[in-house]
């Protein structure tokens, strides 16, 4: 074989490789799968389901701490009787693994939230979230609902978001994978995805996170939420 053909061979395997490690670092993890899998699960009270895709995460990973604050997380999104569902059917998976003889890891002790000054702390976070500063008077529902703008604020954007254990990505996959699973919410799940571009998780993971919520509730509510995706990224040319 002439030179010029084993460089070419040697030139397409390099280019192969290379694009497959890109797709491949452009993909979800099989943890942030878990974690869309069982937030919409939750949000639809898919409870049978929902105690595979427990099992499934913590085999992929995920830390019983790490599933403990996606349920708390869920509660903002989905209502308290949804999250507290998801949180005993999680401990019932527990007793049962631990009956087994399977050890699952801990994980990481949630933050101390900010007790005071919280307006402004969770007013911080929502700025780095939009990626936009909030200026000027109160504008939209804030006007007409104060209190509902303070709620938001303190409890969702500070005592919630500040706990650390998922950082923003994770919590924002999961928010979008509720929005998407209850249909209805286009405003809240195209300021969602907004804020899923503008933290770096990109259209092709976003394509495969509403994939996943199709599987786990039906494609009628991810053919929605795909439109609202193409209308944000092509606003934002993301």
């Amino acid at each position: 074989m002439k030179l010029q053909g084993i460089l070419t061979i040697i030139l397409a395997f390099v280019i192969s490789e290379t694009n497959a490690e890109i797709m491949k670092d452009d993909s979800l993890s099989e943890k942030e799968k878990s974690i869309i899998s069982i937030a919409a699960l939750t949000a639809k009270g898919d409870l049978p389901n929902l105690k595979i895709a427990f099992n499934t995460g913590l085999e992929d990973g995920l830390t019983i701490n790490e599933i403990k604050e996606e349920l708390i997380h869920l509660s903002a999104y989905c209502g308290f009787p949804r999250s507290l569902n998801g949180i005993n059917t999680l401990s019932a998976v527990l007793d049962d693994r631990k009956s087994k003889g399977i050890t699952d890891q801990q994980g990481e002790t949630p933050l101390r939230v900010k007790e005071v000054g919280k307006y402004e702390a969770g007013k911080e976070v929502l700025q780095s979230l939009t990626g936009r500063v909030e200026t000027g008077p109160r504008s939209g529902y804030a006007t007409f609902v104060p209190a509902i703008d303070t709620l938001l604020k303190e409890h969702l954007f500070n005592d919630i978001f500040t706990r650390g254990v998922l950082d923003y990505k994770q919590r924002e996959l999961i928010t979008v994978s509720v929005l998407a699973t209850l249909g209805g919410v286009d405003s809240q799940l195209s300021g969602h995805i907004g804020i899923c571009l503008n933290l770096g998780i990109s259209k092709k993971q976003l394509e495969e996170l509403l994939f996943i919520v199709a599987d786990k509730v039906g494609n009628d509510r991810a053919v929605e939420a795909r439109k609202i995706l193409e209308r944000v990224s092509t606003r934002t040319n993301r």
